[in-house]
Formats: structure tokens, sequence, C-alpha cells
């Protein structure tokens, strides 16, 4: 199956979605981006891998005065994997309250379901470091 144009706008929406709910606090609105059961790993930035939507959500809350104000993301680059499931490398910009910035890359596991595509894995790994060939 190759991926359709339609399909690849829904997974392209889907991923920026994600910033406009988080930065507005609607957690309870993630299950229109993330499967009930995501794994959701945060030890590129120094965090834990967290299992389930209910973890995520606590744990983001409990964070919420660490967490940037505003997420960007950019460089959305689609491969298709297998029937209904889609490997997604992203860049993510994180502006904190204070005015510093951050990069991430993204990369997410999609898979297209009942509700049509949620994330199922998000790895989010920190740049920290410039490019050194």
């Amino acid at each position: 199956m190759t991926l359709s144009a339609e399909d690849r706008v829904a997974v392209t929406d889907l991923i920026n979605r994600h910033g406009h709910l988080t930065d507005h606090g609607e957690l309870d609105r993630w299950s229109e981006l993330f499967t009930p059961d995501v794994v959701f790993d945060l030890t590129g930035m120094g965090g834990r891998v967290l299992t389930g939507l209910a973890a995520l959500r606590d744990v983001t809350s409990a964070m919420a005065g660490e967490h940037p104000v505003a997420h960007h993301v950019t460089n959305i680059v689609l491969d298709e994997t297998a029937d209904d499931h889609v490997r997604a490398l992203s860049k993510g910009i994180g502006v904190m309250a204070d005015g510093t910035t951050g990069s991430v890359t993204y990369d997410d596991t999609i898979v297209r379901g009942d509700q049509g595509w949620r994330i199922s894995r998000r790895v989010i790994r920190a740049r920290r470091a410039p490019l050194t060939p």
C-alpha cells in the first residue's frame, strides 16, 4: 500500500496538532493524538519511558511548570513501514517561559485504527551538540 496524499495530510496534521493541544493545556484531548497504550520514550532527554495515555497525562501535569510554553514542529518526513503504519521523523523546537529554546527530534510510530491515525510510540531525542563530521 502506498500512503495517499490524504493520509499524508492527516498524519502531518496529527503531528502538528500535538503542539496546539499541549500548549493550550488540552491534555484531555490527547486521545485525538495518541493510542491508549502509547509508549512515550523520554530517555533521550534524561527521563523515562511512559506507557499509556493516563501515565503520559499524569507526568505532563505534574511537570507543567517545567514544560515549554510553545511547541513548534518542522521538517516532517513520513515513511510507510507497513499497511496502516507510518514512521514519522520531525524536528521540535520548544520555547520556555524565560525565552530559552531547545531542539529535539521526534521519532514517531503512527498507526491507523478505527478512530483514524494515532501516535502509538514517540521517542524524543534532545539536540544538544552541533554536527561533528
